[in-house]
């Protein structure tokens, strides 16, 4: 007689661990990991086409629709994780919000380090808008601690897109849910290459509205999709090292975060400052600085050790070790 549990469609039905304790992924989790990596992608961006419009993105009525499509797809977005862990009978031993970096263990450093290996990376950016801001150190202290200021921000829709909509809901749909999912079929190496490319591919859907507002030649608009298909993919492996080193959802977000308020930075502008010595002196020293600090402030052992999504890991890697 066939127990019912013979009957679940898991692709291993058992507890998938050598006998000394190593994970080992069962046959054709890649092929699920994989269509399951891009049925979400592909939800996350139709979620931005279901409302039918001839007004631009940038238009507040057209923002408010999306932030209601995109909130949707994040909220059910775990599902997926759940899911694919039902199905393919991976077993882990910390939680699904755990594995999606959720979690309170090493918190404070995972606010604060990411986010400061990212500003030191913007040394030079930073350092040139300081040159260049009209403002002193005081009014800029004055203005961030105004309410009014953050009311402001909260009322322009296009604010709450770039610096908390987007970043929250792309780092949790592209990161914090893919990842896990990933990193058991491949090294968390690879995974972390691996899913930027997803990211990437789905701010490809921009070209669409170019094209159909006729902002700029097609030649140029593509090129642009290029641009920003490499740009958003360095990115998003860049996140994904974050996510896999600190094992939290909060640095990616508020690093993505950072970043849009930065956007890429102006060289051709740095190269043209009468104080371009200094400034290009900043950018070069910043990412020295980043590459130095990189691994040591994203050090596991300040984030807990190991971290979640680590545990799912077939082989050893070098990004889950202190």
């Amino acid at each position: 007689m066939v127990e019912d549990d013979d009957l679940t469609p898991n692709l291993m039905s058992n507890q998938m661990w050598s006998s000394n304790g190593e994970f080992v992924p069962p046959d054709g989790i890649c092929w699920v990991s994989v269509l399951s990596c891009l049925l979400l992608a592909c939800s996350y961006v139709g979620s931005l086409y279901v409302w039918r419009s001839d007004l631009p993105r940038d238009h507040p009525a057209v923002i408010k629709r999306r932030f209601t499509s995109v909130l949707i797809v994040s909220a059910l977005s775990p599902v997926f994780v759940w899911t694919w862990k039902v199905y393919t009978g991976v077993m882990p031993g910390p939680s699904l919000l755990a594995l999606m970096g959720i979690r309170f263990e090493g918190l404070i450093p995972a606010i604060i380090l990411p986010l400061l290996l990212t500003m030191v990376l913007f040394l030079g950016p930073l350092i040139q808008l300081a040159m260049d801001c009209p403002w002193g150190f005081m009014d800029g202290i004055r203005v961030a601690l105004d309410p009014l200021f953050w009311a402001l921000c909260l009322r322009d829709m296009r604010w709450l897109r770039n610096q908390v909509v987007a970043p929250l809901t792309e780092e949790l749909v592209f990161r914090a849910c893919m990842l896990p999912m990933l990193v058991p079929c491949a090294s968390p190496s690879t995974a972390m290459l691996t899913c930027p490319l997803f990211f990437g591919v789905a701010h490809f859907h921009h070209v669409i509205e170019l094209l159909r507002f006729r902002q700029g030649s097609v030649s140029g608009i593509f090129l642009a999709a290029v641009f920003q298909f490499s740009y958003t993919a360095v990115f998003g492996a860049y996140t994904a090292f974050i996510f896999i080193r600190t094992g939290h959802l909060v640095g990616p977000v508020l690093c993505h975060s950072f970043c849009n308020h930065m956007g890429f930075p102006a060289l051709s502008t740095a190269l043209e400052h009468h104080h371009r010595f200094t400034i290009l002196s900043c950018y070069l020293l910043g990412v020295l600085l980043f590459l130095l600090l990189l691994f040591p402030l994203t050090d596991p052992l300040y984030y807990g050790l190991p971290t979640p999504v680590c545990t799912l890991a077939s082989v050893p890697s070098s990004l889950c070790i202190s």
